[in-house]
């Protein structure tokens, strides 16, 4: 009896990283919607997943366009008059494109507009260049974004997922962002 616990629990501890593994997030079949911040699923169907390296060796040549989706901070709306604002700076990939609060599970028309216009700027109008689509690390916005691209017909869509953390963590430069201008601001 001894030997069957010892070896139950030996099958047990071996079998920790496969159970842990199937406890990944998968994809949905519809957009994340909320908990925006949270793990993410390690594939996106229809889209290349980066490791940084790949990330940058694209980057260096020059090989797509990067989009950033970080949402930007609003404005709080119960500021006493004469209290000034400052955005918190964004820092990004050098040269990406960003498109803020694009990343959302819905989007409400204006913005799906300003993500559909966002992307035919950076692709140059075809469908088929390659566009990097990232944010931050367990950030489900840039995978909704990437899904929503592929949803818009592109064709060569690569998420980056470890986003702007995984490029500083790899000591990579960074340059101060500002968003595409918005047509409701």
């Amino acid at each position: 009896m001894k030997r069957y616990l010892a070896a139950m629990l030996v099958a047990a501890t071996l079998a920790g990283p496969a159970f842990a593994q199937q406890q990944e997030p998968f994809e949905p079949e519809g957009y994340r919607t909320d908990n925006y911040r949270a793990p993410v699923p390690a594939t996106l169907a229809g889209a290349r997943v980066l490791t940084t390296a790949e990330a940058e060796a694209i980057w260096r040549a020059k090989g797509g366009a990067f989009i950033d989706v970080l949402p930007r901070p609003p404005k709080p709306k119960n500021l006493p008059e004469g209290t000034v604002w400052r955005d918190m700076p964004r820092k990004n990939i050098p040269g990406s494109l960003w498109l803020p609060d694009t990343g959302y599970g819905t989007l409400p028309p204006a913005m799906d507009d300003y993500f559909r216009r966002g992307l035919a700027h950076a692709s140059r109008g075809d469908k088929a260049s390659l566009l990097v689509v990232y944010c931050l690390a367990d950030c489900w916005m840039s995978w909704n974004a990437a899904r929503r691209a592929l949803a818009y017909g592109y064709s060569d869509i690569a998420w980056y997922p470890d986003g702007t953390d995984g490029w500083e963590r790899a000591k990579l430069p960074t340059e101060e962002a500002q968003p595409e201008p918005r047509p409701d601001q």
